[in-house]
């Protein structure tokens, strides 16, 4: 082949590849616990609904743009920052009667199968560990959301999970049963986890 067509056809190639966009390398994530917390709901006197929050969050996400399947998260609670706003019943929920944070001072959160679930939202399955019992969970999660970078140059994103459990599930047992009927505290639990997360 003339050298000239080679030369020709290997510029061709080359400007072709440079025009391609570059496949994205996996990426790690650390959550922000200034910016992180995770709430709860349950009902009071089967009447009410009492909210609280933890704001001890700490962990890593690792995602992999190409195949989301293959990314990983890895969460930790620390479940002494519960927090009702309410002094002596956050605490009871530290004592043995709940969450029990002097035997067990943190929860955990570790992904299995993490799934496209469509737009800008998964379904990530994983063990939840609470009083030192491992129940396998899912999280509908929103998000990730399109990274931007903070006035001090660091790259964030955040999401929003959410999931049901059934605090019995894991040993927090605690209960009065009503004159009426009904219990003091429901024993399911709504969960919703904010989290914003800094590029590594």
């Amino acid at each position: 082949m003339d050298l000239k067509v080679t030369r020709s056809i290997t510029a061709i190639a080359a400007a072709v590849l440079l025009a391609l966009p570059a496949a994205a390398a996996p990426s790690q994530w650390a959550l922000d616990p200034q910016h992180s917390s995770a709430q709860f709901a349950v009902k009071h006197l089967m009447i009410s609904t009492v909210r609280g929050e933890f704001h001890g969050l700490t962990g890593i996400v690792n995602w992999d743009d190409k195949d989301i399947t293959k990314s990983t998260v890895d969460v930790s609670i620390d479940t002494s920052t519960v927090d009702t706003h309410e002094p002596d019943r956050d605490k009871d929920l530290k004592s043995p009667n709940f969450f029990d944070v002097a035997q067990f001072p943190t929860m955990t959160f570790k992904s299995k199968k993490i799934e496209q679930a469509g737009a800008a939202k998964l379904k990530v399955t994983g063990d939840l560990t609470i009083h030192g019992i491992t129940k396998e969970v899912t999280l509908d999660v929103e998000g990730p959301t399109p990274p931007i970078k903070d006035p001090w140059g660091k790259t964030r994103t955040a999401l929003s999970a959410t999931t049901t459990i059934n605090r019995q599930d894991f040993a927090v047992k605690w209960n009065h049963t009503m004159d009426g009927g009904g219990v003091v505290v429901s024993d399911t639990v709504n969960i919703t986890i904010d989290a914003e997360l800094v590029k590594k």
